[in-house]
């Protein structure tokens, strides 16, 4: 396909709008929280003629959680290894030459299952962006942190880590609830943290800041940046095999930011990539593709 068109990553909770032209630039771009548990069951078209209204009335691409069983239609995923090609023999277009969705990608055999739906989007248009070598580590950080590998133009493997996820459940749900108040960066707590996770023994730790706090040994404005350094600490340790390899990190400063701090202290080295410049460009491959 060619000619201007809409790109959409439609999150769970997050949605951003592409107006994308014939030549790949982005024309205009907005982010709302109108994420798919957010729109309510038959409110999709809606939402579609809305977003046209707004960015003018092209066809439009989605790629994320659209594409789920909670989303718009439920789009079959593709197995990996896959490229481009295949993602775009995934994609289902709901109404003819008008919205299409991207399928996502997984991967399943007798070692594990794995899913994800928006991110093999951001993957590999950051290697047809040249904004990763080939054959890059690659990690999104976020509610359920994706790390894959990509190379010879097609996404090998990944891996999803409930990281985000579980700090805010113990954030909400747990006894550490209110010692998790604070604000999180990369400071002297969460530098403590991620040390901490060297130790490998995460469950036992988690109780720990409960313990030191009660006993006066870990200051209450560093728990939280503490807790989510044991957190995110666990999670780089468990990926970084080999710390001399560089890991392309797909995020905004802040959390970004977090995960650099985390994989230098623990012997790596970490390089901040712009995930919408990614997203671009590997959506508007797979309209090239259709």
């Amino acid at each position: 396909m060619d000619g201007h068109f809409l790109g959409v990553d439609w999150g769970t909770t997050n949605r951003r709008v592409y107006s994308i032209d014939a030549d790949g630039a982005v024309v205009e771009t907005e982010r709302d929280d109108r994420g798919v548990l957010a729109i309510a069951p038959g409110g999709f078209d809606a939402e579609a003629a809305d977003i046209r209204a707004r960015f003018g009335d092209a066809p439009m691409l989605c790629a994320g959680m659209v594409g789920s069983k909670r989303g718009w239609h439920e789009i079959p995923y593709v197995l990996a290894p896959a490229d481009f090609a295949a993602i775009a023999r995934g994609t289902r277009w709901i109404a003819a030459g008008r919205t299409a969705i991207v399928p996502g990608v997984c991967r399943l055999d007798d070692r594990r299952a794995d899913v994800m739906r928006g991110e093999e989007v951001q993957f590999l248009g950051a290697l047809e962006a040249g904004l990763v070598p080939d054959g890059a580590m690659l990690c999104q950080p976020g509610t359920h942190s994706k790390w894959a590998r990509v190379a010879g133009g097609r996404l090998v493997d990944f891996t999803t880590t409930m990281t985000g996820e579980l700090f805010a459940l113990l954030k909400q749900h747990s006894l550490l609830a209110d010692l998790l108040d604070g604000d999180v960066g990369p400071n002297d707590g969460f530098v403590a943290g991620v040390r901490q996770s060297q130790e490998q023994d995460l469950l036992s730790q988690l109780f720990s800041i409960r313990a030191a706090r009660l006993l006066g040994s870990l200051p209450l404005e560093q728990s939280a940046s503490f807790t989510s350094g044991l957190l995110i600490g666990s999670d780089v340790r468990a990926r970084l095999t080999d710390p001399s390899e560089p890991v392309h990190v797909l995020a905004d400063a802040n959390l970004g930011g977090l995960y650099r701090c985390a994989i230098e202290e623990l012997g790596g080295s970490a390089i901040l990539v712009d995930s919408h410049s990614a997203f671009v460009a590997g959506i508007t491959r797979i309209w090239k593709e259709l």
